[in-house]
């Protein structure tokens, strides 16, 4: 875990929705057009076309978004087809969690 890098990360206000949005996809999505097996589509993640639209940004901009978020360890992507869906990668989450709660 890179605590700057994840910072940097959280640094953006759209990253820091995505990130919210994606801890209740359910909540702030509608049902996916894209979902390629018997799993709920909110089980492999969120299409990243859902979330270019939610955000209201062009894709490269969210491509570059979720790519820092990988990065850093936040988000978990899924390639499904022609699709890559992303979830939050919830074990950086708590640990990132626990340092602030503990080391600052």
């Amino acid at each position: 875990m890179d605590i700057l890098e994840i910072c940097k990360a959280l640094g953006n206000e759209t990253r820091l929705n995505i990130l919210k949005w994606l801890k209740e996809p359910e909540n702030y999505f509608t049902r996916q057009e894209y979902q390629v097996d018997e799993r709920t589509d909110w089980d492999i993640g969120v299409c990243v076309d859902s979330i270019q639209k939610k955000a209201n940004v062009s894709q490269s901009t969210i491509s570059h978004y979720l790519d820092i978020m990988q990065r850093a360890g936040l988000l978990i992507a899924e390639r499904r087809g022609k699709w890559t869906y992303y979830r939050r990668n919830e074990e950086t989450i708590q640990r990132t969690a626990d340092y602030v709660a503990h080391e600052l």
